[in-house]
């Protein structure tokens, strides 16, 4: 059996980086603009929700689009700091698309921004479940809610899987760096 210890005693706060993933728009028009939004980054998060809103409102979509619109519009007002927001939108767009799992990842680092690490175990190990898109960034986020919620061999393992699913990942080994694995 292997024991883990963190280097550092401290316990993980909102200055460790989580992951969030956006939901792909088939086709064009205001929703594709909202995706890029949350995807690039390249307008501020509220002038990104304010698009995603204008699709909500005013755009025809098919229900995958429609629930994927929801999702990113909660991942730019959860960039934004409104939490509860963001929560709101993931519940509308499970309720639409229940089985998408990138909407439990976010979901899930909506929790951890909270800090409120036992409802994050919950989401993203339906994201898990789900296999979602990011699954890599869905066992990052795990890590970091089962850390906080004293599972320091969860979260190390969590952080190892995330590394062996995207090596180009630096957040995980850097994580891993900070743990001792030493044998029973």
């Amino acid at each position: 059996m292997l024991r883990l210890s963190a280097l550092a005693a401290f316990v993980l706060t909102l200055s460790v980086p989580f992951a969030a993933a956006q939901v792909t728009v088939i086709g064009g028009g205001i929703a594709k603009e909202c995706y890029e939004a949350a995807k690039y980054q390249r307008v501020s998060a509220s002038a990104g929700e304010k698009i995603c809103t204008k699709a909500i409102e005013s755009e025809i979509m098919n229900v995958s689009n429609k629930a994927a619109t929801y999702t990113n519009r909660g991942v730019l007002r959860m960039r934004d700091g409104r939490l509860e927001a963001a929560l709101s939108d993931y519940d509308i767009s499970k309720r639409m698309q229940p089985d998408v799992g990138a909407t439990y990842l976010n979901e899930g680092a909506a929790h951890i921004l909270r800090q409120d690490y036992n409802s994050a175990l919950v989401s993203l190990n339906k994201a898990i479940e789900l296999e979602s898109t990011d699954l890599y960034a869905a066992y990052y986020n795990r890590a970091i809610a089962r850390e906080n919620t004293g599972d320091l061999q969860g979260a190390y393992f969590d952080f190892k899987q995330a590394d062996d699913l995207n090596p180009d990942f630096e957040l995980a080994k850097i994580q891993m760096s900070r743990f001792t694995v030493v044998a029973n």
